[in-house]
């Protein structure tokens, strides 16, 4: 993203965003046929909301709804995006806030669909009251998710078969991807840095499930055993040397600036295997934190990143 404060901010309100967008009311009723079908028709119901006709006016406040929009075809649909969805970019992107929402500047577009990632001041119950329909496609915990809010979109857009096509693309990718890991006696191990204040995220979360999914361990699950954190611990400096990390990715590149290079010049770092090794990964700050059809860029980077270690 661009044009924001840091992104995982101070982490704190990264944390609390992704804990709102993950805690949001999920809706788990999928339409029966149209998730597959190659034609829409409507009605269509996904959840408690039904459209009556396909919607010509959409606007999405939600990065990752942003792209997957575009990435079903329903991109000619849009009339707006939030200030954070700066991919693809042809998005029509405005000063339209996700983390800020406002009922009257959202009206002013006059949308007959609103895709939220969380319900944010209320947001959902203002829109409603305008009688703007509004879904929320809420920060995904697993690959499933991702794959049924794709269909949920594609359903609600028109663009059922296009939503059925990508998903089939994405789990083929994601299986050719993991199914040449080499077998290792050992687990590599990792370091996910959201920001410099050492926020990360454990196994539990979306993102720590892509990285089980190359076969690594993380550090800082011992950090959040209990889940208080809501899978997202601030580590000290003592624990992640001590834990020596094979393998250290950086997702703060674009907010904070932070690189291979900054990673090297931390006191006391130089230690670390990763650092020692050249095994410090700089990744898109975007694609790192959003759910949508580049999850697979993701898993590709991280896996060909550690195939570098021989098994």
């Amino acid at each position: 993203m661009s044009r924001r404060t840091p992104r995982f901010l101070t982490a704190a309100l990264a944390v609390a965003a992704l804990a709102l967008g993950g805690c949001a009311e999920k809706t788990t009723d999928s339409p029966a046929d149209n998730g597959a079908s190659s034609a829409a028709t409507f009605p269509v119901t996904v959840g408690s909301l039904t459209l009556e006709e396909q919607p010509e006016k959409i606007i999405s406040l939600s990065p990752t709804a942003t792209e997957m929009l575009f990435a079903i075809g329903a991109g000619p649909q849009v009339v707006a995006v939030d200030d954070n969805s700066n991919h693809p970019a042809e998005a029509p992107r405005t000063d339209l806030s996700g983390f800020q929402p406002n009922a009257e500047a959202i009206a002013a577009h006059n949308p007959d669909l609103v895709l939220l990632a969380s319900d944010q001041n209320k947001i959902v119950d203002q829109l409603t009251t305008l009688k703007i329909p509004v879904f929320l496609t809420p920060a995904a915990v697993t690959l499933d998710d991702t794959y049924r809010q794709f269909t949920e979109v594609g359903a609600l857009t028109g663009h059922p078969g296009e939503a059925a096509d990508v998903v089939s693309q994405m789990q083929d990718d994601i299986a050719e991807l993991v199914a040449d890991l080499p077998e290792r006696a050992e687990k590599l191990t990792y370091f996910h840095e959201l920001a410099p204040e050492l926020y990360t995220a454990t196994s539990k979360t979306f993102i720590g499930s892509l990285y089980a999914l190359a076969g690594l361990e993380n550090i800082a699950d011992p950090a959040d055993a209990d889940g208080a954190s809501g899978g997202y611990p601030q580590l000290s400096e003592e624990v992640i040397v001590q834990a020596n990390p094979d393998f250290i990715f950086l997702a703060d590149t674009k907010c904070c600036q932070q690189s291979v290079a900054s990673v090297q010049d931390r006191p006391g770092w130089s230690t670390i295997t990763a650092v020692q090794e050249g095994q410090v990964v700089a990744l898109d700050d975007d694609i790192a934190s959003r759910w949508g059809p580049r999850v697979v860029d993701l898993l590709r980077t991280i896996i060909e990143a550690t195939a570098k270690v021989p098994a």
